[in-house]
């Protein structure tokens, strides 16, 4: 038979091939789809979902649904009066976020006072999720408050003014940006009150990220005492304490590792 003609066992074989790659494709495709994830992201004090923008784009380029809330009362959502602000509130607005937006196994990070923010949705929806992070975050005993944590006395104030982006020690670059978008925070999120039962740690992959360059005596303590707890993974990352604006790409990348 001549080089134009395929012969009746070629196309059998064509025809087969085609087949198999037709069922090996949706394996890939699901195997593909398994690595996705779906992350929230809890910002800190004074900032807002902004500080996040980095990493969000980064983690959404590579397929993953990410959220990014700005808590009631700062950023975005600073027009909104302090007074009736409180810790509960801001749990309520990322536990809000997830049921209505009907989210399961994800990631939840918590950065800075966020990390308050994070273990009150965990005493919530412990089973909505799969991996909790705290960067550079408390993690509150119960009944503290972030003022209890830190062994201050509360000011008499609706709401407590962010201090300099320097004060996190934001590279040069990004000072003026930052410093352009803290608002102040109000302060019933400093003095409430949380109630926990620990019920972050029923999660079964718990982290600790620090930032070692920003001096926190109440990280450090977190640091060492989750080093010392073989269900939970710590890592350090060499920055300011605005991981996710000075180092977004190891940032995410540790992130990704979770999935």
């Amino acid at each position: 038979m001549g080089s134009g003609h395929i012969s009746r066992r070629q196309v059998i074989s064509i025809g087969v091939g085609l087949v198999a790659g037709a069922e090996i494709v949706p394996d890939l495709m699901v195997h593909a789809e398994r690595k996705k994830a779906t992350f929230v992201l809890v910002h800190g004090a004074w900032h807002g979902g902004w500080c996040w923008r980095r990493v969000y784009d980064r983690l959404t380029e590579k397929g993953h649904y990410v959220i990014a809330p700005t808590l009631s009362g700062v950023g975005e959502r600073s027009h909104l009066p302090p007074d009736g602000i409180d810790l509960s509130t801001q749990i309520a607005d990322v536990a809000g976020e997830i049921k209505w937006k009907d989210l399961d196994g994800i990631v939840l990070v918590g950065h800075s006072y966020g990390g308050m923010v994070i273990t009150g949705v965990a005493e919530q929806l412990r089973n909505r999720i799969s991996t909790i992070v705290y960067l550079d975050a408390f993690i509150p005993e119960n009944d503290q408050s972030l003022y209890e944590i830190n062994h201050a006395s509360p000011p008499s104030i609706s709401a407590v003014k962010p201090p300099p982006a320097s004060y996190f020690q934001v590279n040069a670059s990004d000072l003026a940006w930052v410093n352009s978008k803290l608002t102040p925070h109000p302060i019933g999120c400093f003095t409430e009150k949380l109630k926990v039962t620990r019920a972050y740690e029923s999660i079964s992959k718990k982290v600790y990220i620090r930032a070692p360059l920003f001096q926190m005596a109440a990280f450090d303590n977190a640091l060492e005492r989750c080093r010392a707890d073989r269900s939970w993974k710590t890592e350090t990352v060499t920055c300011g304490h605005d991981v996710m604006i000075d180092q977004p790409e190891v940032l995410t990348a540790i992130l990704e590792k979770l999935v």
